[in-house]
């Protein structure tokens, strides 16, 4: 008896973690397909957000969660470590906190007020953004051309010479023939 009471409870810790439910907002972001909101752009905090009418600029947009990190706002304390044996102290420090995607709005360049915007094609067929107050077109935000991890340009010793990449080094290449 105490044997089966045991292989319940040894299978049921086994899948304990294997069944839990998604949370709601993960499941609505995994939906979204288009996003009106990139890294850099400028925006203003709306609705019914503690922050309402702040503006910054957009460093991060986490789009598995549906939300993004604006410069300067929602502001909250966070603790770093210290270490005893080195002697750093611990410190509290002041970074930015993630905020819903639905809380912030695009600034419109011409009037710098929160505006929706719409997607068009120019005749060149490039996609834009177009504000819908004033029909000024918002530019994709130029830190996008940058990477945010720059590629590694250090040539060392155990790099491969172009001339050595470009050394034919199989000559007996045979073409198959058709039957």
């Amino acid at each position: 008896m105490a044997s089966l009471a045991r292989n319940r409870l040894q299978k049921i810790a086994q899948t304990a973690g294997k069944f839990h439910k998604p949370k709601p907002q993960l499941k609505e972001a995994a939906k979204k397909t288009s996003w009106n909101i990139l890294r850099g752009d400028k925006v203003q905090v709306i609705g019914n957000h503690p922050e309402k009418g702040k503006q910054g600029v957009v460093l991060k947009v986490l789009r598995d969660k549906d939300r993004v990190i604006v410069e300067g706002v929602n502001m909250g304390k966070r603790n770093i470590k210290g270490d005893k044996d080195r002697g750093i102290p611990g410190k509290i420090i002041m970074t930015e906190r993630t905020m819903h995607y639905s809380n912030v709005s695009l600034v419109d360049p011409a009037l710098g007020v929160p505006t929706r915007i719409f997607k068009k094609y120019l005749e060149s067929g490039e996609k834009v953004r177009v504000s819908k107050k004033s029909n000024t077109i918002i530019p994709r935000p130029d830190i996008l051309e940058h990477r945010r991890k720059p590629v590694n340009s250090i040539v060392t010793d155990s790099c491969t010479s172009e001339d050595d990449a470009w050394a034919i080094t199989y000559d007996g290449y045979i073409p198959l023939q058709p039957n």
